[in-house]
């Protein structure tokens, strides 16, 4: 048989052509060599640098450079000013996130521009918590106090017992405190956390999913550490979470058990953001299983490009999947975190599926941003450190009822 060699070629071009689109398309590149363990101490390294040289003040002209506030669209009223300013649980919030990070970097202990920034940083953090707007309390039906409640008590958790911030008693107070705060603040009758509510403070109201689980994390941190913690609360959030999940793995935004779609916020590319954090957190407390968190990481490398369709955009919940960029780097935090349950023979290619991922979107300067405003650089690089870093760090606690 003759073949018209013409034809041949022109065919094969475009087969050709076909496989090299397929391996530029987003989230589908080639494999790559392996990031190496120079590259990623290398990564932490420049990106704690960064993080240390973006610690600011929103106080007055000449204050003290103390914290990395996180900035979103939201923004809270001030007397002394006619716009909007970042709200407080933001700014506490964001200081702990990069004050945990520069804290589990191997070089904190040998750099004295780290440890004087952590020490700011939790300066500013035990100072805010007399702020009356971070109070036990909610205002409205948007207030995201709690985020600085859940991250201040992981941070103060943290610094207690590192060893490394004074001594432990020191923070006793504080983390009792905070502990207080949350219990008090979970919604009544359904339990677990939402910094958006219905009208009225603390009326019943349906929980954040990724808010409740990750706030029960810090509070089984303070359980495994030492404090009370009330059972009821932690039973009521995990209920909620159990609740929230559907059969095809995901979990809604908030927990409606009785109208779940599984569209939208509820289809498996609109969840991959909270699934892994959700399904750690319910296996921590003898609710879940270790092939579900497979499962969930699974789905997130699936439906990568979602998220990353959403990162650096202006706006919020945008259709079809309803993903706001905020979950992106909160993601791969918890992402990581979650590859850490997985079976030791598996850990190492799911660790090298984040790092390329996180390879692909790093910045020039050697951080990591997943907002329009350029402030939240330190948390996007505060995050990615913590999850470079998660295979050396202690895995959560799980939940002990006492």
């Amino acid at each position: 048989m003759r073949i018209d060699q013409r034809r041949f070629l022109i065919s094969s071009q475009g087969i050709l052509a076909v496989f090299l689109f397929w391996l530029v398309s987003p989230g589908q590149l080639p494999a790559a060599d392996p990031v190496s363990k120079t590259a990623l101490r290398k990564a932490v390294s420049k990106g704690a640098e960064l993080i240390v040289g973006m610690q600011e003040s929103l106080g007055p002209d000449g204050a003290v450079l103390n914290e990395w506030p996180y900035e979103g669209v939201y923004r809270v009223r001030s007397p002394r000013s006619r716009k909007g300013i970042i709200p407080i649980g933001y700014r506490v919030g964001g200081t702990a996130i990069c004050s945990i990070a520069l804290l589990k970097t191997p070089a904190y202990r040998s750099s004295k521009a780290a440890q004087a920034a952590v020490r700011r940083g939790r300066d500013f953090i035990v100072a805010s918590l007399k702020d009356p707007l971070l109070s036990a309390s909610f205002k409205g039906s948007y207030d995201v106090r709690g985020w600085g409640h859940a991250y201040a008590l992981q941070f103060l958790l943290e610094a207690r017992e590192s060893g490394k911030l004074g001594k432990k008693r020191a923070y006793d107070e504080h983390i009792r405190g905070l502990v207080a705060a949350l219990e008090e603040t979970e919604i009544p009758r359904s339990g677990g956390w939402n910094y958006s509510r219905r009208s009225g403070a603390l009326r019943a109201s349906p929980p954040s999913t990724f808010m409740t689980a990750a706030t029960l994390q810090a509070l089984f941190l303070a359980s495994a550490s030492g404090f009370k913690v009330d059972p009821g609360v932690i039973d009521r959030a995990l209920d909620s979470l159990e609740e929230a999940r559907l059969d095809s793995g995901a979990f809604q935004y908030s927990t409606f058990p009785g109208s779940k779609n599984g569209r939208g916020f509820e289809d498996v590319p609109g969840a991959v953001g909270r699934m892994p954090l959700c399904e750690v957190t319910l296996y921590l407390a003898g609710r879940g299983k270790a092939e579900r968190i497979r499962s969930s990481l699974e789905a997130f490398f699936e439906h990568w490009g979602e998220l990353e369709k959403r990162r650096k955009k202006t706006g919020t919940h945008e259709p079809p999947y309803m993903i706001a960029p905020y979950y992106f780097f909160f993601a791969h935090y918890y992402a990581a975190q979650a590859i850490e349950f997985l079976p030791s023979k598996l850990r190492d290619s799911y660790r090298q599926r984040l790092y390329k991922l996180l390879w692909q979107i790093r910045e020039k300067d050697g951080g990591w941003n997943d907002r329009v405003f350029p402030r939240s650089k330190s948390y996007g690089t505060a995050m990615t450190i913590l999850s470079l870093l998660q295979p050396g760090l202690d895995k959560p606690p799980a939940w002990k009822k006492k």
